[in-house]
């Protein structure tokens, strides 16, 4: 397997679930974790911070840089940019990772949550691959990664909630965008995406609570299938929209996930999109 010690990551919304994952799997290889997130001070219903996160990652072994950052900011992510590079000497790896959730129907969702998806989802990854790609241009293996599903155009997927899944598919859109645009620059860009839902905060406070955490795998599988994504040639591997189990199966040759189930005992629930 590839390795990204020394490598500098950019992770938005790394301050805990998936995002912080991927931190902690790259920091096990001594890479450096820019944690581009929003959460400051503890939340009452959100676990962790940009700073808990940071002494997590340092204490796996990487080397931690905790930003406050709302991606619907140019200013502020241009400023978390500019303090990565000061430290680190550059960027080698972009997560877009920070997203926002809301399934409601067109009927009643309040268009201030349609403007905040759209705003985190689909602007915010868009800005903050913008911004990154100067960096990135001058990185030995660069890589931008979207937690973002594969493009199933599909009725089902629209009708319950067409504006997360606009929002979600807009993310998926750059990484179908940038695929092409950025090939000859050797900029690769994929999309990773799981097959079960994640035992996260969203699953928990709005996807149907402990019963369906019991039915979720853990975000390492997430931070396993990303660190196998991040460590292929750029060149070689871009366009791609991944499915996490997919890749632990076919890549890297596990056909036995058992150990990423919050409950081995519970069947488990199927996420979005898949």
């Amino acid at each position: 397997m590839g390795t990204l010690k020394g490598k500098t990551l950019f992770i938005t919304g790394a301050s805990r679930g998936i995002g912080k994952a991927i931190a902690l799997r790259a920091a096990q290889d001594g890479a450096n974790i820019v944690i581009a997130a929003k959460t400051a001070e503890p939340h009452p219903r959100l676990e962790g911070t940009i700073y808990t996160a940071a002494e997590e990652v340092e204490a796996a072994g990487g080397t931690a840089l905790p930003c406050v950052v709302d991606i619907r900011h140019e200013v502020k992510v241009q400023d978390a940019i500019d303090q990565a590079v000061e430290k680190f000497g550059g960027i080698d790896i972009l997560v877009n990772n920070a997203s926002a959730i809301n399934l409601t129907d067109t009927k009643n969702v309040e268009m201030k949550r349609y403007d905040l998806m759209h705003s985190v989802n689909t602007r915010g990854t868009f800005l903050c691959g913008k911004l990154c790609l100067p960096h990135l241009e001058k990185a030995e293996n660069p890589h931008i990664l979207n937690l973002s599903p594969p493009l199933n155009m599909e009725e089902r997927w629209f009708a319950p909630h067409v504006a997360y899944t606009m929002a979600k598919f807009g993310m998926s859109m750059c990484v179908l965008g940038w695929a092409g645009e950025f090939r000859k620059r050797g900029v690769a860009a994929n999309a990773l995406w799981p097959k079960t839902t994640i035992a996260t905060a969203a699953v928990n406070n709005l996807l149907g609570g402990d019963t369906v955490m019991k039915m979720s795998r853990v975000p390492a599988i997430m931070g396993d299938a990303a660190h196998w994504i991040l460590t292929q040639p750029s060149r070689e591997c871009t366009g791609n929209f991944f499915i996490d189990e997919d890749i632990m199966k076919e890549k890297l040759g596990m056909d036995d996930l058992t150990e990423y189930a919050v409950d081995p005992t519970q069947d488990l629930a199927p996420d979005f999109f898949v």
